[in-house]
């Protein structure tokens, strides 16, 4: 029996209109992560981060996920509200991990000791295409504007994936086609990470799908 989708009910609040509600693509990297869910209780992660946490519906679902090992799990998100609506989503949804909230963008504002300690990594990136001037426009804009090919966010973030992963960590990468998913996995693996598609569904006119990273097996 899979595991439950967490309560976010509180998004409805006007304070948390700027806030993502939880969509097909955070289903689908639910999902993604379920299935994934005997080889993460295995690797017994200990510091998990999700970038650009939203509602914290994934934050939630990972405490849920890994309830029965000692985690840390970080969320970030560059609105405001978002973070608040993050603390409020794991309150409803509790479970064993620590949690931590942070205002920042990408992880500026964390410990430099963090890198190469990650064990698990979420992004579900501001993807869809606009124009460059649209990106961080508004609240709003953050959660969905990616500029050119939809990728100029997630594109500042990319190299730096090799240096925030523990050796055994994981990422997670929400994608659409217009991201051009191959050319991201070759873009990381000369960085010493093999990529792939994991799961792949259509919502609308979308095509999604979630990318898994891991380092190079010798």
């Amino acid at each position: 029996m899979g595991l439950p989708t967490p309560d976010t009910g509180h998004i409805a609040k006007p304070e948390y209109v700027s806030v993502y509600e939880p969509a097909e693509d955070t289903y689908l990297l639910l999902d993604a992560l379920e299935n994934d869910r005997a080889e993460l209780k295995r690797q017994q992660p200990t510091i998990c981060v999700e970038i650009g946490s939203g509602s914290g519906c994934v934050t939630a679902f990972l405490g849920q996920l890994l309830d029965t090992s000692p985690t840390l799990i970080i969320s970030t998100d560059i609105n405001p509200a978002a973070v608040n609506a993050t603390i409020e989503t794991v309150v409803r949804n509790p479970s064993q991990a620590v949690f931590i909230q942070c205002h920042t963008r990408f992880l500026q504002a964390l410990d430099s000791r963090l890198y190469g300690n990650i064990d698990i990594l979420v992004f579900n990136p501001p993807y869809v295409v606009t124009p460059t001037s649209e990106i961080d426009s508004t609240d709003e804009a953050s959660t969905w504007a990616g500029g050119r090919h939809g990728r100029e966010v997630l594109d500042q973030l990319l190299p730096q994936i090799p240096q925030l992963l523990s050796p055994s960590g994981r990422f997670y990468l929400v994608v659409i086609e217009q991201n051009k998913p191959d050319d991201i996995i070759q873009a990381l693996s000369a960085h010493g990470l093999s990529g792939k598609r994991i799961l792949s569904r259509k919502a609308g006119r979308e095509q999604l799908s979630i990318l898994r990273f891991i380092f190079h097996q010798s």
